[in-house]
């Protein structure tokens, strides 16, 4: 009889800074400026070996390979849209996993990409194509990184300047993978994004987010509140019901305090559900005296049971979010001709029908 426990995989690189890189290998004997070098060479330069690394000699480069992963995902599906610069990617990890990332184009000549942290989703949103498909797994730190490194190679004509963890998955579901993604993807031999540029977005994991605060993470944080309402937002997102929507109004005041920052929301606006004047009562008596930013995005829902607001229907949410000094954003919902919403492709690969929205 076997008693070992099962071998741990080996440390991707790609998943590491510096710092940890040292850590992790101590029998190699690496000094910081050669971790540097390292990083910096297969993290903001994407390089795919080691040869010609300043200071590193031959036989600790193969050392370092020997005991640990450098492969890339790889690109199955990849779609430009004809009517604007979006572009979705489909990768598939070793396993079989699949998973989306999409480039998003920014008001100035620069990208943000927006980034999965799981494969699938354990949520169940029920507005969500990513949620109908559930939870695979989570994805390792540098499958994370990788999806950045690689869009960012694949768009020399602007500089990729800013990453959002809004793509499949709940993030805080992959609490200490996604945190040490981000780690390197803001890192100075990393991806070198700045730590206010890096958005991570839940859907509300109370003990997560002041996890999040105790440890003073640097980034970004957004809500995605979807209902002022305990009981409407419960129907929309089932794990809204472990914590009420006034709990997680005050810790998001407490992270905005302790960060000296607004308090980020995001609103899918869905017609007939989530778009009258009560709810901007509602989030206005919430929020009251705070300083708040709601970003308003239309719901993309192919099955048909949640309808985009028209025109005159969201117009009339906004100036009710004014009324109640709530300021907000609309966020613009592009390449719908590629299936940009979280979870099309993905589901196509798997079998089921991608629809256009």
């Amino acid at each position: 009889m076997n008693d070992r426990a099962p071998s741990l995989p080996a440390a991707h690189l790609r998943g590491l800074t510096p710092e940890t890189l040292v850590a992790v290998f101590p029998e190699i004997g690496f000094d910081m400026s050669q971790a540097r070098r390292v990083i910096t060479r297969l993290v903001h330069d994407y390089g795919s070996d080691l040869h010609g690394i300043p200071g590193l000699k031959k036989a600790k480069a193969e050392a370092l390979l020997a005991a640990s992963r450098l492969e890339r995902l790889e690109v199955t599906d990849r779609r430009r849209s004809a009517v604007d610069p979006f572009v979705k990617y489909l990768f598939r990890a070793s396993d079989g996993r699949a998973f989306e990332t999409v480039r998003i184009p920014l008001e100035q000549p620069r990208f943000s990409v927006c980034v999965s942290s799981q494969a699938g989703c354990a949520l169940k949103c029920a507005f969500c194509e990513t949620g109908r498909m559930g939870f695979e797994r989570n994805l390792e730190p540098w499958e994370i990184v990788d999806q950045v490194l690689r869009v960012r190679s694949e768009s020399p004509e602007r500089p990729v300047t800013g990453v959002v963890f809004q793509g499949q998955g709940e993030p805080f579901q992959n609490y200490e993978n996604v945190m040490t993604a981000a780690d390197v993807l803001r890192h100075p031999c990393g991806g070198r994004i700045g730590s206010d540029r890096i958005t991570i977005s839940t859907v509300g994991l109370l003990p997560l987010i002041d996890r999040y605060m105790e440890e003073g993470r640097p980034y970004r944080l957004i809500l995605s509140l979807t209902s002022a309402f305990d009981g409407k937002r419960q129907s929309l997102l089932p794990v809204a019901g472990k914590w009420p929507v006034e709990a997680l109004a005050e810790a998001m005041k407490r992270l905005a305090r302790r960060q000296r920052n607004v308090i980020n929301l995001a609103w899918v606006l869905m017609s007939g559900v989530n778009s009258g004047a009560d709810e901007a009562r509602e989030l206005g008596r919430l929020f009251r005296g705070e300083r708040v930013r709601l970003s308003v995005i239309d719901v993309n829902d192919p099955t048909g049971r949640f309808e985009r607001a028209s025109d005159e229907e969201r117009g009339a949410f906004q100036t009710a979010l004014s009324e109640n000094e709530i300021p907000f954003v609309r966020r613009y919902s592009g390449g719908p001709d590629i299936h940009a919403a979280c979870g099309m492709l993905a589901r196509q690969a798997r079998g089921g029908e991608a629809h256009a929205v």
